[in-house]
């Protein structure tokens, strides 16, 4: 199962919204962009098509941005996948196989698939707003920076 670098910066900018965001406090582009570590042309692209998809909203003019209203908030993490990469990414063999699936399985793909369910249980039954109390509550941080990015061996 791999997920795009834009599937995982959607969820992470979804998340960061869910948190720190609300009907009367809306959040531009270059804010989360710098408190996650993202790209800002990257994550805008990323944010419209996350509204065409109704995923975020947002607003227009000087007290404008970006913002989750109730609805979003009950949108499970699968849809933001979903609306980015498709589902079709997330089904993809994990060696990259054309042609794996139970009957033609892979050399992994029993090991694999049942944490591949497990976590797709998890983004399919897990609201944001879930996700997003979980990560609060947990005091996990989100963002990429100060992330050791592994040497090349």
């Amino acid at each position: 199962m791999m997920l795009s670098r834009a599937s995982k910066y959607a969820i992470l900018s979804t998340l960061f919204l869910a948190e720190h965001s609300s009907e009367t406090r809306k959040i531009s582009v270059k804010e989360i962009a710098n408190s996650i570590d993202v790209p800002s042309p990257f994550l805008a692209k990323l944010f419209q098509q996350l509204v065409r998809g109704k995923i975020i909203s947002s607003t227009k003019g000087p007290n404008g941005g970006f913002y989750l209203t109730k609805r979003n908030r009950k949108k499970a993490v699968i849809d933001i996948i979903e609306n980015i990469d498709g589902l079709e990414k997330i089904n993809e063999c994990f060696l990259g196989l054309n042609e794996c699936d139970g009957s033609n399985p892979c050399p992994v793909h029993f090991i694999v698939e049942p944490f591949k369910n497990n976590i797709m249980g998890k983004f399919r039954d897990k609201t944001i707003t879930e996700f997003a109390e979980e990560i609060s509550s947990n005091g996990r941080v989100l963002t990429l920076k100060d992330l050791t990015t592994p040497k090349k061996q």
